[in-house]
């Protein structure tokens, strides 16, 4: 079916599904109250999809900076998102990246700073064979790592090798304290560069998970509204090893989770209703959120490394390091498990992250399959021209999970062809399923397009 059809099919069910209507009185004389339509969301808690600033408004502004929190607010975003790595000093920062060059400024401060310039990790990673079965389905029979002396817990703080992923000639988030990041380094923008305004780029300094916590209520307060934050816990073992190196716990400790957990409490946010989501790629830190007492709200991210254009099928393992980064989880790499992030996507996947987690956070054609038909050899994003709905959102929905897909952008190359360069048409397209959230790094066109899908259901 060409995507045209699908979309307005999808468009026709939403409306036939969500009105609600109140009949007239019964009787031939018709003189009952007039027909009232009410809007009816497809979400699992029936009401309206959120709208949740990745990084902040990080489509405008430096990410993950005060500025970027405040706006985002501002324009309305229900929610904010943020990244969590441990400092130097077992403190969380808010930066997505476990490498600053492509982020912050740090490249320019080393310049005239020798300090700074001092701590670029240079040393190689090491390769280590998998555990799993080499085989080509498996993808690369080796991985890189950090672990360059096993009988050194510290030598891990040479090298920059996150999760498989070789950042050699940067530098580490895990070399900074706090204090250090704030004052020395700020932010920059990350995400399509070339594409978005980059006046601020220098000038605005980093902040710490605290410090979003503090935004969002100052912004509650005065927007006379509650604005959760959505806080992830990245690269949980690589945070970890780094911190333990670092002086934060002893081998074998969890620091990162555990700096999570007197975050939530010291906030007072460790309930279920409280105004936070705990969220992250890798189960295992969940997992033990959950043993360490977390009660707030979890939910359990979900890569795909590729788009498999001829059928709309997710492409997991490669032939390189992108399988280690964004294949499977890295606990899964470390235990010899061989199974790809799709394992989560299936109903027995479902119901096992029901039993740690309150939704999960896919990538978005895993919610929508992105194909060309008639297929064309090198196709690409851009000449996608069919979506089907995959049943994930149904299906998480049965399991009494929330659906948040991320990540939502305006510049035309981020959009598949099918929406002809219109982003709001990508919301859109995703309401109508019932998604409960989205993560975007523009918060104005997902308040747009939310405000569009209301209209669209009274109509």
């Amino acid at each position: 079916m060409h995507a045209s059809h699908i979309l307005f099919r999808l468009s026709s069910l939403s409306t036939a599904v969500i009105l609600a209507l109140t009949l007239s009185a019964c009787g031939g004389g018709g003189d009952g109250p007039p027909l009232e339509i009410i809007p009816k969301y497809l979400t699992l808690d029936g009401k309206p999809p959120q709208v949740i600033a990745h990084r902040g408004y990080s489509g405008l502004y430096p990410e993950q900076t005060r500025m970027a929190y405040e706006k985002a607010a501002d324009a309305g975003a229900d929610m904010l998102e943020l990244d969590m790595h441990l400092t130097r000093d077992c403190q969380l920062v808010a930066r997505h990246n476990a490498w600053l060059s492509d982020s912050t400024n740090v490249e320019e401060v080393a310049k005239a700073n020798a300090a700074v310039a001092a701590l670029k990790r240079t040393t190689p990673g090491v390769l280590v064979s998998v555990k799993y079965p080499p085989t080509v389905a498996n993808g690369p029979a080796k991985y890189l790592s950090d672990q360059i002396d096993l009988n050194d817990p510290r030598s891990v703080l040479k090298p920059l090798v996150v999760d498989g992923e070789d950042h050699t000639g940067d530098w580490s988030v895990s070399d900074f304290s706090l204090n250090e990041l704030k004052t020395l380094l700020a932010g920059k923008i990350l995400d399509n560069a070339k594409d978005r305004p980059t006046d601020l780029n220098g000038k605005l300094p980093l902040i710490s998970a605290q410090d979003v916590l503090d935004i969002a209520a100052a912004k509650s307060k005065e927007l006379k509204r509650t604005i959760p934050v959505y806080a992830e816990t990245k690269n949980p073992y690589w945070n970890n090893q780094q911190a333990i190196a670092n002086g934060c716990g002893l081998p074998g400790s969890h620091p990162l989770e555990d700096a999570v957990m007197a975050l939530l409490e010291k906030n007072q946010l460790n309930s279920q209703s409280a105004p936070i989501y705990i969220q992250s790629f890798d189960p295992e830190s969940l997992k033990y959120l959950r043993k360490a007492g977390m009660k707030a709200k979890g939910v359990q991210l979900v890569d795909g490394n590729d788009i498999n254009f001829q059928d709309g099928s997710m492409v997991y393992i490669t032939n390189d390091e992108w399988t280690f980064i964004s294949g499977r989880p890295y606990s899964w790499t470390l235990a010899g498990d061989a199974r790809t992030f799709g394992a989560m996507l299936t109903t027995p996947g479902l119901a096992e992250i029901k039993t740690y987690a309150d939704g999960i956070g896919p990538w978005k054609p895993q919610v929508l399959a992105h194909s060309v038909v008639p297929y064309l050899a090198g196709a690409s994003l851009k000449d996608v021209n069919t979506l089907k709905d995959t049943g994930l959102i149904a299906n998480a929905h049965k399991a009494g999970l929330v659906v948040h897909s991320f990540t939502f952008r305006d510049e035309a190359a981020r959009l598949a062809g099918i929406y002809k360069g219109d982003p709001v048409q990508e919301f859109l397209a995703y309401f109508r399923l019932g998604i409960d959230g989205v993560f975007t790094d523009f918060t104005a066109t997902g308040i747009k397009a939310r405000e569009a899908y209301e209209k669209e259901l009274k109509k």
